[in-house]
């Protein structure tokens, strides 16, 4: 079994046992050259500080008393944080009323718009843009229905 997937199944196990992590999950697991590794945990409740310092210490006890990464290695566990990629449905709910930037599989100009739903299947992305009728100004909300198979790629953006 490669190192990835013994640390997804420590994880999944502790998510599963421990009532502290019951609503976390794992979202990447990252293992660079000079023995990185790179964890990131995301919870429907928020990630704490807290929380990714108890996962990084129960990750180290396995790697140290396992030696999978021999003697001297880094570990980080951390959120995901806001300038990486969502993954899965639960970031998408847990991000509703923020803004989005979709970039489409097929490569269609990318979509920005503020997250008003999602669900298990899709999201939705509503715009005000201001259209002309004659001389007269409208604001029209739109709203955008986009599958999860259709997106390649959908990061928050910070609005200041």
């Amino acid at each position: 079994m490669e190192l990835t997937e013994r640390i997804t199944h420590l994880l999944d196990e502790k998510f599963q046992t421990d009532e502290v992590f019951a609503d976390c999950f794992t979202v990447e697991i990252e293992l660079k050259p000079g023995n990185k590794l790179y964890v990131f945990a995301d919870s429907d409740s928020g990630m704490t500080f807290e929380k990714c310092q108890k996962l990084s210490r129960y990750l180290e006890s396995h790697l140290d008393a396992n030696g999978w990464l021999g003697e001297k290695y880094v570990l980080e566990v951390s959120s995901p944080g806001v300038g990486r990629p969502l993954k899965f449905p639960r970031q998408y709910v847990k991000n509703i009323g923020r803004s989005l930037l979709v970039t489409r599989v097929d490569k269609t100009e990318a979509e920005e718009g503020l997250l008003s739903a999602a669900d298990e299947q899709q999201i939705t992305l509503t715009q005000t843009v201001i259209e002309r009728e004659g001389k007269k100004k409208k604001e029209v909300v739109l709203e955008t229905v986009i599958p999860y198979a259709d997106i390649a790629k959908a990061i928050v953006k910070i609005v200041f």
